[in-house]
Formats: structure tokens, sequence, C-alpha cells
């Protein structure tokens, strides 16, 4: 007679889909850091292309995680991007999810090192 398989565990609370593709873990954590910042700022810092920033910075601000702000500088017109709060706290928890998962890990290696 076999043993019973273990119940399989749930997902971690937390993760948020959000935030699964490198694009979007850059933005939100370049736009963390500032409270709000220019276009082609974040092109910059976050190694991205400006198209795949407009596709991401789209996808954040339909979930109500990132404001689009379009404005001039003089003549020239400029977008600036910001994390709304809605976006900053599931940004943290993303992040407290993780660093869970990290924990967790720890945990096991600690049980079946010894």
């Amino acid at each position: 007679m076999s043993a019973a398989p273990e119940p399989a565990k749930a997902e971690p609370c937390g993760l948020d889909e959000a935030f699964a593709t490198m694009p979007k873990l850059k933005l939100a954590a370049f736009l963390a850091g500032c409270a709000e910042s220019e276009f082609g700022a974040i092109v910059e810092n976050c190694d991205m292309s400006a198209s795949t920033l407009s596709r991401t910075a789209t996808a954040q601000e339909e979930l109500g995680y990132v404001r689009i702000r379009k404005g001039h500088v003089g003549r020239r017109p400029r977008t600036w991007l910001s994390l709304t709060p809605k976006g900053r706290t599931a940004f943290e928890k993303h992040l407290a999810a993780l660093a869970h998962l990290t924990e967790q890990g720890r945990a096991h290696d600690a049980v079946h090192s010894q």
C-alpha cells in the first residue's frame, strides 16, 4: 500500500501577474523609487525600447497601476509616468510575496541540508 500523495500547495499570496514580465517589473521597480519620471528617462534607465515601454505603461494604466500624464516642455510634447497608490500597494505586496518565497526556500534548505 503506497502513501497518499501530498496535497498541492496553494500559490503564494500576493504575487501579481501584472509584474510577471521583465518590462513590467522594471517599470514598477523604477517608478517605486520616484514620484514621477519622464518617458525618455525610463527608457534609458530601464534599458527598454520606447515601444516596449509604451505597451507596458498602457497595460499598467488599464489596471490602474500607472498614471500617464502628457504635457509640453516648451513646444515639445512630453509624457510622464508614475505609480498610482494602487500600483504602489500591489508592487509592495508582490515584493513581499517574493521575499516570502525566498524565506520558504531557505527554510526548506535548512531542513533538507541536515
